[in-house]
């Protein structure tokens, strides 16, 4: 796998304007990036609408990232190939689950170009497959946090030539099931809450699956609550 770094910023990141949810993932209202992280309106209940990708190649590893250093939640942590959010934008907002997950996919294929560099053509909407949605809170430091209804996307494709935003991804990697346990292992590594989540519930499980079977997991309606 080849890599070229960038090293573009996006203006007024902090800015963009999320999609603020009750419980039942259904939108509320829009507000700003930066105050949806911020503990003191987690605590209050402040949720919002969010996705994790989990792209896989034709040898079914994994692509993980490490996050950038100058991320205000949960710097330097390994993860999944792409964690975000859908914007309060009309592309992006969805009120019903299949308008949701369309909204979802739209910004999953958004971010995948902005934080490594990978061609929309790649990575076409209707190749993501939908698993589930999880229902989590964490914080990351005295300030910072996440609380997210969190949609699981799994798609398959062959990204050879990865363009990284350094200020999004600090390094990416390709692993297998076993390499990712070995990760865990390592006391030196640190993972995000999600993506240790996921792992530590069905993630392996949707893992030894993916090319036979993993329908039957797929589109749960439920929310998982974690």
């Amino acid at each position: 796998m080849s890599t070229t770094a960038t090293t573009t910023s996006i203006p007024g990141l902090m800015d963009e304007v999320f999609i603020v949810l009750d419980e039942n993932d259904k939108p509320i209202g829009n507000l700003s990036k930066k105050i949806c992280h911020l503990m003191t309106n987690i605590e209050r209940g402040l949720l919002h609408r969010a996705f994790s990708v989990f792209l896989f190649n034709s040898k079914n590893e994994l692509l993980l990232q490490q996050r950038a250093t100058e991320k205000i939640t949960f710097p330097d942590m390994w993860t999944n190939t792409c964690c975000s959010h859908p914007l309060g934008i009309p592309s992006e907002t969805g009120i019903d689950l299949q308008e949701s997950l369309m909204g979802v996919k739209r910004a999953a294929q958004r971010k995948l170009d902005q934080e490594l560099g990978v061609n929309a053509a790649l990575v076409p909407i209707e190749n993501f497959n939908f698993l589930t949605r999880i229902h989590y809170k964490a914080a990351s430091d005295g300030r910072w946090g996440e609380h997210e209804i969190d949609y699981i996307l799994f798609i398959k494709a062959d990204v050879d030539l990865l363009q990284p935003n350094l200020n999004e991804v600090r390094e990416t990697k390709f692993v297998t099931a076993d390499y990712l346990r070995s990760m865990f292992n390592d006391s030196n590594l640190k993972f995000t809450p999600w993506f240790k989540l996921i792992c530590n519930s069905l993630l392996f499980e949707w893992w030894e699956r993916l090319d036979r079977g993993l329908e039957k997991y797929m589109n749960e309606e439920e929310i998982r609550r974690m």
